[in-house]
């Protein structure tokens, strides 16, 4: 599957290289680049550095480590991100360091597919102003403090205990970024709850988008509330005319749910940190 030429992975590598400058400062360390948070909001990864060819130099054990020495002297997570197929020398370089690497199906939306909205579920896109912005936030703290797809604790009541621990800062930049056209965000909801119980985002740099941060209340798993999020997403993505839709899936499993909306697998998205 091309697109104009260029790789989904290609492009994917890009848009991932692209998305943070906005809110980060771009250092660059050899044959990778550290982005480093400026200001409030999430901290960034570092990622090899984009080069003029497909593939980027390689990569070895001690650019890992000098890059992880300037991580831990801005007190920011030693987290490092990659697409295998467009930097394969990353991984072994990461292990070699040290670090553990996870490895995620990267999917893409296959051109011209609609993923099949479910009239049963509550789901809408959600405001810059909405009240239930924090709600959702916490919502996403939850899911991801569980990360398994089992139902488990994790209710409306643990969600709104949550609210208080969501970051003012963090929630303007949300609200910035959806203003921006940089983001959308939606929720599924559910009367009995009193508010959202899965929540998503997607992230846009024309003319590629990216579903990211989907999470479910334990409570309410295995009820196709995450499914109905990332259609709604993607719906929401095509009609601002991106190209190129993208997600990582947590496992293999997580994948057949999203190759039931359209989506395929392309590659492999790598995430490394310490073990610790």
């Amino acid at each position: 599957m091309r697109d104009n030429g260029r790789s989904p992975t290609d492009r994917i590598d890009a848009f991932c290289d692209a998305v943070p400058r906005d809110q980060a400062r771009a250092e660059r360390h050899g044959p990778l680049t550290l982005f480093v948070r400026a200001g409030p909001g999430w901290p960034y990864y570092a990622r090899p550095t984009r080069g003029s060819g497909a593939v980027s130099a390689d990569i070895s054990a001690d650019d890992i480590g000098a890059v992880r020495d300037r991580q831990r002297a801005l007190g920011a997570p030693e987290s490092f991100e990659w697409i295998d197929e467009v930097t394969p020398t990353m991984r072994a370089a990461c292990e070699k360091a040290g670090l553990r690497v996870t490895a995620h199906p990267l999917m893409v939306l296959v051109p011209g597919e609609r993923p099949p909205r479910d009239p049963a579920v509550d789901v809408r896109l959600i405001a810059a102003d909405a009240p239930d912005l924090a709600r959702m936030q916490a919502v996403q703290m939850i899911a991801f403090g569980t990360p398994t797809m089992a139902p488990g604790a994790g209710d409306a009541a643990d969600r709104d205990a949550m609210v208080p621990a969501v970051e003012a800062a963090a929630l303007n930049l949300v609200r910035d970024r959806m203003r921006s056209g940089r983001m959308v965000l939606a929720a599924a909801f559910d009367t009995g709850f009193e508010g959202p119980v899965a929540a998503g985002g997607c992230q846009i740099l024309l003319p590629v988008a990216e579903i990211v941060g989907l999470g479910t209340l334990p409570a309410v798993r295995r009820r196709g509330l995450g499914t109905a999020v990332t259609a709604i997403l993607a719906e929401a993505a095509l009609a601002r005319r991106a190209e190129t839709v993208f997600l990582s899936a947590a496992d293999d499993d997580v994948a057949r749910m999203y190759g039931r909306l359209g989506f395929v697998r392309v590659g492999t998205s790598a995430v490394a940190s310490p073990a610790s």
